[in-house]
Order: structure tokens, then sequence, then C-alpha cells
């Protein structure tokens, strides 16, 4: 068991399976005896719905991830060399090749049971985008492990037909003040210092809302237990007393058996009492006639 195979199943699947697989490989990690695996795969975080759908077009469709990288390639070396029949060619490709994946992804996430609206499928186009103009941007798609959609702040300046890209004309140089070096050390380990409480906090946040995901499906898993075996408590408890009611219908059928069986006996010997007593009689009578 190791990070990047976790990781890697766990961001394969759909995204109401995510919070379960990633509990249960926590258990079996800290189970192991890998308490920092156990850490590490509990800080992943679940993907957004169009972050799970780039995703899904990565490892639905790893033939179409080189494409775009090279395309991006492409791009940002005709944005720094200054090449605009380049980049109009490239900008023509790149509007077509991001429509036709957004669309692929689209499709992908209806057959995984995932339909989305355009706003989820802007997102996915809004990360393709980044993904050419960034390539940390690009890098991270590549990997298929995207929580959240990309957003693509870097972007590419249009190029129109039959326009050339001009260079950047230079300002003129002034003299702002500047804060010594001292300073700007300070400000730069408050800066980090601001960074990584943030860092950490959101890290906090996430492990918090996850604990509280985590109890709230247990809680209804522990209610939906209670509730079946309450029906089963009532079904047995009404099951018992129709045999004690019919325990009871028998006790009495006993009794009321038992006491005509009495009475029958007790009339048998009355009869045979009698019968004696008249065959006695008889006998008599027969003999005071000879």
């Amino acid at each position: 068991m190791d990070y990047d195979s976790v990781a890697d199943e766990l961001y394969a699947l759909r995204p109401e399976e995510f919070t379960a697989a990633r509990a249960s490989a926590v258990a079996s990690a800290r189970t192991a005896g890998d308490r920092e695996l156990a850490g590490r795969i509990g800080a992943l975080r679940k993907p957004s719905l169009a972050a799970w759908v780039s995703n899904l077009l990565v490892r639905s469709s790893p033939g179409e991830v080189d494409p775009l990288l090279r395309l991006g390639e492409g791009l940002r070396q005709a944005h720094q060399d200054l090449d605009g029949a380049q980049l109009r060619e490239l900008s023509r490709r790149q509007h077509a090749l991001i429509r036709a994946l957004s669309l692929q992804a689209r499709q992908l996430a209806k057959e995984a049971g995932h339909p989305i609206g355009e706003g989820v499928q802007r997102e996915v186009e809004n990360t393709l985008h980044a993904v050419l103009a960034d390539p940390e941007a690009a890098r991270a798609w590549s990997g298929g492990r995207l929580t959240k959609p990309l957003d693509p702040a870097v972007g590419f300046p249009a190029v129109a037909e039959g326009a050339r890209p001009q260079r950047p004309v230079p300002a003129p140089v002034s003299a702002p003040s500047r804060p010594d070096k001292k300073t700007r050390e300070q400000q730069r380990r408050r800066l980090d210092r601001a960074r990584k409480d943030a860092e950490a906090a959101e890290h906090e946040l996430r492990e918090l809302r996850d604990e509280a995901a985590a109890a709230g499906e247990a809680a209804e898993e522990a209610k939906r237990q209670v509730d079946a075996l309450q029906r089963r408590v009532e079904e047995l408890t009404g099951e018992l007393e129709r045999i004690r009611s019919e325990h009871q219908q028998a006790r009495f059928a006993e009794r009321t058996a038992r006491e005509r069986a009495r009475t029958a006996d007790r009339r048998v010997r009355e009869a045979g009492r009698k019968a004696a007593t008249a065959a006695a009689q008889l006998e008599r009578l027969t003999s005071s006639d000879a």
C-alpha cells in the first residue's frame, strides 16, 4: 500500500464514493501501523464535480492528453517569440480542441451517471484553457488528481487575424521608494508565516469537515439499523402476543377436554354400577320364578 496508488484509486472513483473509500484507506494504513501514510491519505480532498469530470477525461482518454499539452507548449513558445502567424494558427486549433474535449468530457460524465450542466462544462473548459497557458496547471491536470477546476488567471492575449503582436513599450523609469533589505526580509517572513497559518487552518478545516461528514454518515447508518431493529422488535412482539394467545387457548381447550373426560369417566362408572345392579336384580327374579 503506497500513497500514489491509493490516490490514483481514490480520484478514479465517482464523487459519492470518495469519502467512504478514503476513510477505508486511512483505516487500512493505520492498521498497518503507517500513521504518516494515513495522515497523507486523510488530507486528500474530495474533488468537485468539475474537477472529477476533468480527471475522468484524463483517465478515460489518455490519448487526448499529449496533444493538448503539446499545443500548450506551442502556444507559450509562440507568445514568447511574438510569432503572429503561428499564434493565429495555434489559436484556431486551441478553440477547436478545447470545444471537442469539453463535449467529450460531458459525454463521459453522462455515461458515468453524472450528467453536467453548462456551468460545470464551462469550468471544465476553463481548466483546459489553464492547461494551455500554465505549465504547472498542465502538470496538475495530466496527473488526474484535481480537487477543483483550474482558473485560467494567466491567459493568452487575443491575436486578431492580420495583427502582429507588439513588443511592450517600456514605461518611463522612475525612482520609487523601496523598503530596505531588512524590511523586505521581515515582510517576507510575515508573509510566509501567514501563508503557512492559512494552509494549516485550511487543512484543519478540511479534516474537521471530513470528520463531520463521516460522523453524519455513521449516524445515518446507525439510525437505519435502529429503525430496522425496531421494526423487527415490533414484528417479534406481535408474533409473541399471537403465540401467547394461542397458548392460552390451547390450555383452555386442554382443561375443557380433561373435564369432559372426567365427566364421561364418571358417567361410565355410574352406568356400570346401574348395569351391575340391574343384572343382579334380574338374576334374583329369575331364581325365584324357578
